[in-house]
């Protein structure tokens, strides 16, 4: 099993900035990749973005060059770096961690942007 627990949404106005942190516990070496998922109301919930166990990144067409997934090995910790942030921005987002067939989510964590 793994455990995953999100911190750092909030309310911040257009143009601003906030970080997600999500982090991880368990049988970490289960895993693969880990991502950050929204889901807005009515909506259904889509990936922002992704980073596997190489590094590598993934990033939804709507937040590229406003978004930056990274992970701290040491800390078990992935963060979400959101600047430029924009009203259709707003959801609950969601940190997953994959592997196998395996599928973990934390509890979500509500980001709002007022214009």
């Amino acid at each position: 099993q793994v455990q995953l627990v999100e911190s750092g949404g909030g309310l911040v106005q257009a143009g601003g900035s906030l970080r997600l942190s999500c982090a991880a516990s368990g049988r970490l070496f289960t895993i693969n990749a880990m991502g950050w998922y929204r889901q807005a109301p009515g909506k259904q919930r889509e990936l922002v973005a992704a980073i596997t166990s190489h590094g590598s990144t993934n990033y939804a067409d709507s937040v590229k060059g406003r978004f930056t997934i990274s992970r701290d090995n040491a800390k078990s910790t992935v963060y979400l770096q959101m600047n430029s942030l924009k009203p259709e921005d707003t959801a609950v987002y969601y940190c997953n961690a994959a592997g196998g067939i395996k599928n973990y989510w934390g509890q979500g964590t509500q980001v709002t942007v007022s214009s």
